[in-house]
């Protein structure tokens, strides 16, 4: 699977999705740091890119509809230790064996992941 690994999540969760066998850039690697939320979902979107991400933002369905994207991924650890994050990624990475993310919002906890699919609008 093809993902962006937003700005705000540390490089090594890139490394741990690429170790894995899935194609994995970040916003750094693309000279992209500080662009807008809506500029970096249009870039997914054309590379065909699921985005991992802490931004709450990319939760909103109605601004950010699952339908029209390869998946977004918002994390939601309990504190923002590296640590704590790449736990998540591990798990991320094991959930993509079972569960399909295309066209769907994934909000992951420590303590489970919660689907969203939306309308194609």
């Amino acid at each position: 699977m093809r993902f962006k690994i937003d700005e705000n999540l540390p490089v090594e969760s890139a490394l741990f999705l690429r170790e894995a066998g899935h194609d994995a850039l970040t916003i750094n690697d693309q000279q992209m740091v500080g662009e807008l939320d809506s500029r970096v979902a249009s870039v997914c979107q054309s590379e065909k890119r699921a985005l991992i991400t802490l931004d709450l933002d990319f939760s909103d369905i109605r601004t950010y509809p699952p339908a029209q994207h390869h998946g977004i991924v918002v994390l939601r650890p309990r504190n923002q230790a590296k640590a704590t994050i790449l736990k998540l990624i591990r798990q991320l990475i094991n959930l993509l064996l079972v569960e399909p993310l295309d066209g769907k919002l994934w909000i992951l906890q420590e303590n489970g992941l919660r689907i969203r699919e939306g309308e194609d609008s």
